[in-house]
Order: C-alpha cells, then structure tokens, then sequence
C-alpha cells in the first residue's frame, strides 16, 4: 500500500484587479466583468448585478471558482446551447489556475448566428481578454503574530519587522503596545529573533492565526 501524504496548500492564484473587457463576433457583442470574490454567494452577487445593469443583453453566462483549493466552482450557459458558454468560460479560469473570481459575458446579439463553435470561441475570447486587463497576483498563508511591548520600542520593532517581509496590520495602545503582523510561516523564527534582540528578552511573538494575503511582490 502506498504512503498518504497531506499537502498543505500555502498560496493560491486570484486576479489583481476587477476588470472588464468587450469583444464582437460577427456583430455579437460579448462583454466580459470579472470580479473578486471570497465566497459563491459572492459570486451570485456580482452575477445579479452584472444582469441588472446589462439588462438589455440577451444572455448572462457566468462562470466562478472559489476557495484556495479551488473547490468551489460553477457554470451557467444562461440559455446558449449547452456547453458553448459558462463551460468555456470556466475552462479558461481553470486553465490559468485561478480563484476567488467571476466571470460573467453579457452578450448582446448580432443578427448572426455563431454556431456552437462560435460562441464557445467567443465567451472564452471575452473571458481571456478581461483576465488581461484584470491581471494576477499570488495570495499566501501567513502566520498572525502579535506581541506586546513598551511603548518606546514599537516604533522600532514595527521598522524591523517590515524590513523583514512582515505585514504590520495594526498596533493597540494601553500601558503598553500590542502589535499585530502577518508573516510567512518560515519567516516566524527570524520575527522572533528580531523581538527578542529588541526587548532584550522581555517579550515573545505570540501566533494568534493564519491569514491569507495578498503578496505584493
């Protein structure tokens, strides 16, 4: 029998920014709205909006993936002949491996008919010309830190953590300062050297979760 091996999933692939792109087929129009989206009532969301302010387009198909696994995922034809529309479309959004997106191609007809071929050629040529606009980024799993210190030395400390690759999300003032950052999990051991060199012992980075962000290298 073979050995099972679990695989954490660390970072994942969602587009940088919503986008939206138009091309035309044979007087067809097809217009492309991506969107980011963190969950499928998300999707559904951006998915009734787009009919709302299109609502003179014959046709809506739709297509999301959702989750850093990608487990999540949908498709709508939206009355195309079966397979020529949410199909292609979330062939294209598999292809490039992303999530946490939407794609919705609001087509306006043209007088011409398309065939199957056509519009399946037409929905994911939208699809591919919003992702180009739209772009990509990496999201990555990262540790919540948080540690408390004297006032006087935050400031420091919040210089050398960024220095070092952390996200500094925020610091609370009492008696004392509690700074909160994120950061990758292999960085943990150097963010914890570096609040030990700099309260000379007398305080320790706490890991108070994960946080998946948005990498902006």
């Amino acid at each position: 029998m073979g050995t099972v091996r679990l695989v954490t999933l660390t970072s994942y692939v969602t587009i940088r920014q919503d986008a939206a792109a138009e091309i035309t087929e044979s007087r067809s129009r097809f217009r492309c709205t991506l969107a980011r989206v963190s969950d499928e009532q998300g999707a559904r969301t951006v998915v009734e909006h787009v009919r709302k302010q299109h609502w003179d387009a014959r046709h809506h198909c739709t297509a999301f993936v959702v989750g850093p696994d990608r487990a999540v995922e949908g498709a709508s034809d939206a009355g195309e002949p079966a397979g020529t529309g949410g199909a292609p479309m979330l062939e294209v959004l598999r292809g490039r491996e992303l999530s946490d997106v939407v794609a919705v191609v609001s087509r306006w007809f043209g007088g011409t008919l398309l065939g199957t071929g056509g519009l399946a050629r037409a929905y994911a040529g939208a699809t591919r010309a919003a992702l180009q606009e739209a772009g990509t980024l990496e999201r990555v799993l990262q540790d919540l830190c948080e540690v408390v210190v004297d006032i006087a030395a935050v400031g420091q400390l919040e210089h050398a953590l960024r220095s070092r690759g952390a996200r500094v999300l925020g610091v609370e003032y009492t008696s004392e300062a509690s700074l909160q950052f994120a950061i990758p999990p292999l960085a943990r051991a150097v963010a914890e050297e570096i609040v030990a060199e700099l309260t000379a012992g007398t305080s320790a980075l706490r890991v108070v979760g994960e946080r998946w962000v948005d990498s902006v290298g």
